[in-house]
């Protein structure tokens, strides 16, 4: 957990918020409102392994904690993990682009919200959402079905819209003045850009990243993966976002690099049963990663695409090294496959 003060440091007589801390300018602002009518706020921010925003110094986490320690708040940051992967599959409320389940994602977020606000002993839990601004999630009946199901019923308080719902619990019990709370609605952000200005937030964050679940190209992969991973882990879905991704039967993927960062990354991730190709020569080309039972057929499917991304001729017979469970053994292949043949497997 990293905090610029501790929840156990926070004053008795002060009701305490605790907020969704996306790190995007919606979020930031609900916190800011919050402080600015004198209520105590920690943050919690969640992290997904479909985030778009992967870079160390740039990711959502990043910039919820930045905005934390601008705000002298404390800051838990939650992984969503394998229990939120199961929704992902098979999310009751449907899914919106692409794999997004927006409905029941928030509803899990809010549902560990909630049991972190019993940890904590806050009163209300406040969002940066906005009545209208996503087609999916946002909408009035939407976000009372989500309130319903997350158990948080009259304790979510929107800071932003608030004056667009029936007033919460913390505002019929004057925790907070309800005629300082805000009236915006739908996609523009003109209005947050405005108040950012007003309540002099220099270098505000840009609206929260994207997710990979709305993604043409991600998609497929996932689907594949669902498919023949009855049970999933993380390990799979870092996987996904790296390289060129090949299924070779009901047991068998194979992953290739597409550059230098790729090919290190795979060969750093690979476990003991996976099988590591590279050209024998030393010469440069992609590193594949095939997973699955040892079967010479799928090896040998592997290594002809393999050889299909490398700069071998055409129909020429190349050497290739295959390193499983940390013995190296050798793989002759002729490069004969297709664009046909390599595009039948691609995922």
């Amino acid at each position: 957990m990293s905090t610029a003060s501790s929840p156990e440091q926070q004053t008795t007589h002060q009701r305490t918020a605790l907020a969704l801390l996306s790190g995007g300018l919606d979020s930031t602002l609900a916190v800011k409102l919050m402080l600015e009518q004198g209520i105590n706020v920690v943050a919690l921010n969640f992290t997904s392994p479909f985030c778009t925003c992967t870079s160390k110094s740039s990711g959502c986490k990043s910039e919820a904690v930045k905005v934390a320690e601008q705000f002298n708040i404390p800051i838990k940051v939650m992984n969503k993990g394998i229990e939120y992967l199961e929704i992902v599959r098979a999310p009751r409320h449907g899914y919106g682009k692409g794999l997004n389940p927006c409905i029941d994602c928030r509803i899990f977020l809010l549902r560990k919200a909630g049991e972190y606000l019993r940890e904590i002993g806050a009163d209300f839990v406040i969002t940066g959402e906005v009545l209208g601004q996503r087609p999916m999630s946002q909408r009035r009946e939407t976000l009372r079905i989500i309130e319903q199901e997350s158990g948080l019923q009259g304790l979510i308080l929107r800071p932003l819209s608030a004056q667009h719902f029936e007033p919460s619990i913390p505002e019929i019990n004057g925790w907070v003045e309800r005629n300082k709370l805000l009236a915006i609605e739908g996609r523009s952000r003109k209005e947050q850009m405005q108040l950012a200005d007003e309540l002099d937030l220099g270098n505000y964050p840009c609206p929260a990243g994207g997710c990979m679940l709305t993604e043409p190209l991600f998609v497929p992969k996932l689907k594949d993966l669902f498919t023949h991973s009855p049970e999933l882990s993380l390990y799979e879905i870092k996987l996904l976002k790296t390289g060129r991704h090949f299924r070779l039967s009901e047991q068998h993927k194979l992953i290739l690099g597409r550059d230098e960062q790729e090919n290190m990354q795979l060969a750093a991730v690979a476990r003991p049963e996976d099988t590591l190709l590279n050209l024998a020569d030393g010469a440069a080309g992609p590193t594949g990663l095939l997973s699955g039972v040892d079967d010479p057929a799928a090896l040998a499917l592997a290594a002809g695409i393999f050889l299909y991304h490398t700069k071998t001729p055409k129909l020429t017979d190349t050497t290739i090294t295959a390193v499983c469970h940390g013995q190296s053994s050798t793989v002759c292949r002729n490069n004969d496959l297709t664009a046909d043949d390599v595009a039948a497997c691609r995922i």
